[in-house]
Order: structure tokens, then C-alpha cells, then sequence
């Protein structure tokens, strides 16, 4: 079992054979489809690395359908109508609003425009225009101008402050059109990270969430950067707040592996040591996000999140069999931490799930074992 972790150290001296870590959050370098050490995804029933979904972390036809009529046609109702038809205190209505503003976003930064043509994304502004008093329009404006700040600004920059002023008094006509929907304050989450809110202000506005949804896993996961040390919190700041979430989370959910995520938010630049995956603090939040998981409703929206992480850990950890449980779940869609953090998501999820598939056969799994 050690051999794997041999061969990516020997690596990291200046081999080509394997992986080797990369200097940022622990992830690794990728393996070429046709490497020798490279595992076929299809024996275990998964899918290819290029056919990997990188848009959500988990499937939502719904969602996917009306995304591809909206850009096919660029016509916006069919998105504000699945707003519409969204409940506004659950997860999927959030999940729902980053994915049309990040296509959007995305569409804008393909095609900015010109003079023979008009810019991408057209259909949000259309929306905007024809519908101004309806709510999932204006959450979705809200959200892509935060995307937008983030994508094209530096934060400290006036360009930054610019954006995300709009942004804020976005989130601001969003609420004031739904007053019982998170979402609008959620999105506020990230402007209030960007334009460095005091602590009095951030919590003010975490209030208004509580009110609203207390136990809403994607509010928690948006609101924990703003208490992290690159931000403006600490460490200490950070645990205390997965850790606070986790013990009032009500029976099922996934508020449970919050302290998961934080660790992640702090891990060393570098981790050479193996050791550390095994450590007291890695192992008590990984066994949370177990624990999470296993009590979730199988569609709970946030699953595939902690699913994805748990993955990198379990992976990182020597925990083959159960990182490979993890995959069966997940295979398919990459849209979610860690694997975002990249330039090319489903290229290192590949990477990680190689080796899944390594460490578990070295150990004496294989594609007749692994439970589905």
C-alpha cells in the first residue's frame, strides 16, 4: 500500500512515472489517458475524463434541461419558471441561481461582444428588463455580478469595489423582492468577503439567514471564507465556526462535516508527511462527514459536495475502499470543491480517482467487490 505514496514522492524528485503533489492544497499533477499507470475508469463502471460533467457537483436534469434551452435559444422563461417552481428555503434553489449566473458569466467571457455582435449572456439582461419585479431574475443578476467581480477584478482593486458595490445593492433589490428567500442574502455572503465587512456587519447579515433557513448547508459553506485566515478571520475562527454549525445540526444533515471543509480551508501549502492525512484533527472531521452522509436523505442536494471532499481526503488518507464507495456516488460530476479549485476540474478528479482505483486493487478490490 505505501508504494503509492513512494512512487509520488519519487516524483516530486523529478520522475515523469506518476503523480506528483502539486505546491497548492495538496492536489496532484495529472496522469495522461494513456499512461500505464494511469486506471480505466471503465472497468469500475465510470465515466470517462472527458465526459466528465464539470458544471454541479451531482445531477439535476431539470437544471441541465432548461440550461441547454436557454442558451440554445436565448430565451430566459424557461429559467424563471424552474425558479419559480423552486422551493425558496432549500438547497436546490441555490445551487440553481450560481449555475444560471455562471453560464451567464460564462457565456459573457466566451463572447464579450462587439460591434457586428451582441455579447454573451444577453438572455440574463433580457430577463432583467422584461421581468424586473421577478425574484429569480434578480437573484441570478445579483450572483453573476459577483461572479463577474470575482472572474475579471482583483479584490482591493477599484474595478473589484465597483462590481461588488453592484453586486451588494443587487442582493439588496433581490430580498427586498423575495423577503422570506436566503438566497439573496447568501449571495451577499461573498460581497461581504470581497468589500471586507466588519464582524458586527457579517454577522448581521448571518442573522438574516439563520432567520430564514438555519440549517441551510450552502449558507454555512458561503459564509465560511469570510472566517478563514486568508480572509478575515483565523484558523481558530474558522473551526469554531464548523464546529458550532455541526453540533446544532438537526438529525440528517450535512451541517455535520462543516469542520471537513474548514480544515480543508487550512491546509498547508505543502504536505509531504502522510502522516498528516491520519491526524487526530483530519481524522475527527473526515469521520463527521461519514456520519453526515450516512444519515442525509439520499437527494439532498448538498450530498455530492461533501461526497467530492471526502473523496480528496479519503484519497490523500490511504482509505481506498471507502474513497471508492464515495466515487460510485459522485462519478460523473465534478462541479464542486476540491476539484474547482483547478484549471481543469475533471482532469485532477480523474487523477484522484486513479489512484482510488489503485490503492484499492493493491489491496485486493476490484470491480466485483466495490458495492454499488
Amino acid at each position: 500500500m505505501e508504494i503509492l505514496w513512494v512512487l509520488i514522492a519519487a516524483a516530486m524528485l523529478g520522475f515523469v512515472l506518476v503523480p506528483f503533489v502539486r505546491r497548492r492544497r495538496g492536489m496532484i499533477e495529472q496522469v495522461s489517458p494513456g499512461h500505464p499507470d494511469a486506471a480505466d475508469p471503465a472497468t469500475y463502471g465510470f465515466v470517462r475524463q472527458e465526459e466528465l460533467d464539470i458544471r454541479m457537483p451531482g445531477p439535476d436534469q431539470d437544471l441541465l434541461d432548461v440550461l441547454d434551452l436557454v442558451q440554445r435559444t436565448q430565451d430566459y422563461r424557461a429559467a424563471a419558471q424552474l425558479l419559480a417552481g423552486t422551493e425558496a428555503e432549500g438547497e436546490r434553489r441555490w445551487q440553481r441561481v450560481q449555475a444560471f449566473a455562471g453560464a451567464a458569466a460564462l457565456e459573457l467571457q466566451q463572447r464579450p461582444g462587439g460591434v457586428s455582435e451582441s455579447p454573451g449572456g444577453q438572455w440574463l439582461r433580457v430577463w432583467r428588463s422584461e421581468q424586473p419585479k421577478d425574484a429569480g431574475g434578480a437573484a441570478v443578476h445579483a450572483e453573476f455580478l459577483v461572479q463577474q467581480a470575482w472572474r475579471t477584478a482583483t479584490p482591493g482593486t477599484d474595478e473589484f469595489r465597483i462590481i461588488m458595490e453592484e453586486a451588494k445593492a443587487a442582493c439588496g433589490e433581490a430580498a427586498l423582492l423575495a423577503p422570506g428567500d436566503p438566497v439573496p442574502y447568501i449571495v451577499e455572503l461573498s460581497v461581504a468577503r470581497g468589500l471586507a465587512y466588519s464582524r458586527p456587519e457579517f454577522e448581521q447579515l448571518w442573522l438574516k439567514i439563520l432567520d430564514r433557513a438555519p440549517a441551510h448547508m450552502g449558507a454555512h459553506l458561503a459564509a465560511l471564507p469570510y472566517w478563514c485566515e486568508k480572509w478575515h478571520g483565523s484558523r481558530q475562527l474558522a473551526y469554531e465556526f464548523a464546529e458550532a454549525a455541526a453540533a446544532r445540526a438537526p438529525r440528517g444533515s450535512l451541517l455535520a462535516a462543516m469542520p471537513l471543509f474548514a480544515v480543508f480551508e487550512h491546509l498547508p501549502e505543502v504536505t509531504l508527511v502522510a502522516g498528516f492525512w491520519q491526524s487526530e484533527v483530519v481524522t475527527k472531521a473526515v469521520h463527521g462527514a461519514l456520519f453526515a452522509v450516512g444519515a442525509a436523505r439520499p437527494d439532498d442536494p448538498m450530498l455530492a459536495h461533501v461526497r467530492h471532499l471526502l473523496v480528496f481526503f479519503l484519497v490523500r488518507g490511504e482509505r481506498w475502499a471507502e474513497a471508492m464507495d464515495q466515487l460510485v456516488h459522485v462519478d460523473g460530476h465534478v462541479g464542486a470543491l476540491p476539484w474547482t479549485l483547478s484549471a481543469d476540474p475533471a482532469a485532477e478528479f480523474a487523477v484522484f480517482r486513479a489512484l482510488a482505483v489503485a490503492g484499492y486493487e493493491a489491496n485486493g478490490g476490484s470491480p466485483a467487490t466495490l458495492p454499488h
